[in-house]
């Protein structure tokens, strides 16, 4: 039987980082956006607020800008290894983040079958953020169940790799999970943990098994 497996973005296959820090990074607006990501995590703020911040940092952006963050920014080693691996298989890998779409979708690039993110305008802004496109902790579910829809698995044959309380619901949702350099509120939850910088390592925790 075929399985899907759900990457999260921010801090899992990017090592200590997202992706609004590395945007922001090419505007020299970095601390900024630190502020924000500490601010989502302790849950100052939400999701949505936290889009409409970003957006207004980024009045400036281009697509240079983007692309420029996307190529410099701290992936996992080997990603794309471990997806062409999951292809030859006869498995399905995709990605599901809070972070913009814009940023999201290029790792379909990379060998990812499906990439979600918040929805946000085309860069450079000319619009404001809509909230109700802005991706949540449950929302992740949601997408889960529709990809599962999409390529004729199951929950049961799912498997999430996160590292933060935004992938809370979906550890809880299916049945094989891996934290990857979490945080305090995955603790007990995972059914596997992953401390490095090698995304095969990671999976080789769910080959193995």
């Amino acid at each position: 039987m075929a399985r899907l497996h759900l990457f999260d973005l921010d801090g899992t296959l990017l090592h200590g980082s997202s992706a609004p820090v590395e945007i922001s990074r090419q505007l020299g607006l970095e601390a900024e956006a630190i502020a924000l990501d500490r601010a989502i995590s302790a849950g100052l703020i939400g999701p949505p607020e936290y889009a409409v911040q970003v957006h207004t940092l980024w009045a400036g952006l281009t697509e240079a800008h983007v692309a420029a963050a996307f190529e410099a920014a701290p992936w996992l080693a080997r990603i794309r290894d471990v997806w062409a691996e999951l292809a030859r298989r006869g498995d399905h890998c995709a990605v599901v983040s809070l972070s913009p779409s814009f940023f999201v979708e290029r790792l379909t690039g990379w060998g990812a079958h499906a990439a979600y993110g918040s929805r946000f305008p085309a860069v450079p802004f000319t619009e404001p953020v809509d909230p109700a496109g802005v991706l949540s902790a449950a929302a992740k579910v949601g997408i889960a169940d529709r990809l599962c829809a999409e390529f004729g698995v199951t929950r049961a044959d799912c498997v999430a790799y996160g590292d933060s309380m935004s992938d809370k619901d979906l550890f809880g949702a299916v049945p094989v999970s891996v934290a990857v350099n979490a945080d305090r509120h995955l603790t007990g939850l995972a059914t596997h943990s992953y401390t490095g910088r090698d995304l095969w390592e990671a999976y080789e925790l769910v080959r193995a098994a």
